[in-house]
């Protein structure tokens, strides 16, 4: 954990509660494990002795909260205990589509609506009696439809200011496919993370031949979109970046999007370079493999994908089908979305561990901490390369 004593000697804003949905319960118990040994380690008499400490040890912070539906697909909020005067921090996975629930005698997979939904119920069932709400939504709710061409609803603008409304004090996110969205709220707690450091943690404990300098590694931005996140990422680690040009058909809409024509590459040289491609996400996944076909027939030595969030929307089918074809060699993505268990068993498969990570802010944010130190992530990344550039024990795992 970053600068613990910066929070060692600091006053909670108020006792700490978790209140994970059921859409993020997996990631809510991880999260929690992690403050109780945060908070195991604190040396501070304070803690033990002054009454403005009570509840700061736990032996558990997760808020027993239950969201049960009637026949009609119809659901409430419950609270089985007190959450008077805590510092709540709601966790919810809008993209958990694993949860079912029974409408009229049919099995209904809960939808991002039915997650936010879930979210607004919480909130409200607080009854205005929490001391401060903080909400962590990995994946924007409806982030995507961020901006208005012509007659469009603006549905992220509307749900943060729906949510600033309820009282949420603090909304904190994971790689939003636009950031400036928070201008919405602008008055509002809106803080936006990205895992770069947790990418390149996963791919140096996976991989045992990783040359990373300029020669030998080259960063993508598979779109215009995303370079902002590769020329960062190729900063940090001291290489070259390039980017894919997607040329789109705008005279026709397919999905709700208008569809990618071709691939046209800007960039060096890539012969004989492994690859790293960032992006925020994979939804179905078919630009991501066109991009690193194309990659491979540049002949590309490796080629490794890096998304925040795996959403792998029509199946693991055409992934299989390009890992066998050659055309990439790793996917990492994040446990920030829910993953399909069969993800878990693919060969090509990474899993950064963002856990750890949200702890942090957590604890940070109970404390009304400069959240500066959790979000520097440029010395961490150097520190593990070169621990990783040095290492004599190939087995060793970089934290």
């Amino acid at each position: 954990m970053p600068n613990l004593q910066d929070i060692e000697n600091a006053m909670p804003v108020a006792p700490l509660k978790i209140v994970a949905l059921p859409s993020a319960e997996r990631l809510g118990r991880r999260i929690n494990e992690y403050i109780v040994e945060f908070r195991k380690s604190i040396h501070n008499d304070k803690v033990k002795n002054d009454p403005a400490f009570h509840g700061y040890i736990e032996k558990n912070y997760l808020v027993d909260v239950n969201v049960p539906r009637f026949g009609t697909g119809e659901a409430k909020a419950t609270f089985a205990e007190s959450v008077r005067g805590k510092d709540l921090f709601l966790l919810v996975d809008v993209c958990n589509h694993s949860i079912t629930y029974k409408m009229n005698g049919y099995d209904n997979h809960m939808s991002p609506d039915d997650h936010y939904q879930d979210l607004k119920r919480v909130i409200a069932a607080c009854s205005g009696k929490a001391r401060r709400i903080n909400v962590i939504m990995p994946f924007l709710y409806e982030g995507r439809q961020h901006k208005r061409n012509g007659r469009e609803s603006l549905d992220c603008a509307y749900a943060l200011m729906e949510l600033r409304d309820m009282g949420v004090n603090n909304f904190i996110t994971f790689d939003a496919h636009d950031p400036r969205v928070q201008n919405s709220t602008p008055l509002s707690g809106f803080d936006n993370f990205t895992p770069p450091y947790q990418f390149i943690k996963a791919l140096l404990n996976s991989e045992e031949d990783l040359l990373v300098d300029k020669d030998h590694l080259i960063v993508i931005s598979p779109d215009e979109g995303a370079l902002d996140r590769a020329i960062y990422f190729a900063t940090v680690l001291g290489v070259d970046t390039g980017m894919f040009y997607k040329r789109r058909d705008y005279s026709t809409i397919v999905n709700g999007k208008n569809p990618i024509v071709a691939h046209e590459f800007l960039g060096d040289n890539i012969d004989g370079k492994d690859i790293i491609i960032i992006d925020d996400m994979i939804s179905s996944g078919g630009s991501m493999i066109d991009t690193a076909k194309q990659l491979k027939k540049m002949n590309a030595r490796r080629v490794y994908i890096c998304c925040t969030f795996g959403l792998f929307t029509e199946g693991l089918k055409a992934f299989d089908e390009a890992y066998e074809m050659g055309y990439f060699d790793k996917v990492v993505t994040t446990d920030l979305t829910y993953l399909p268990p069969e993800l878990r068993t693919k060969p090509y498969f990474i899993e950064a561990d963002m856990s750890k990570f949200i702890a942090s802010i957590i604890d940070f944010m109970n404390h009304d901490a400069s959240l500066t130190n959790v979000m520097a992530t440029t010395d961490k990344i150097h520190s593990i390369l070169e621990a990783y550039n040095n290492r004599s024990n190939m087995d060793v795992e970089f934290d």
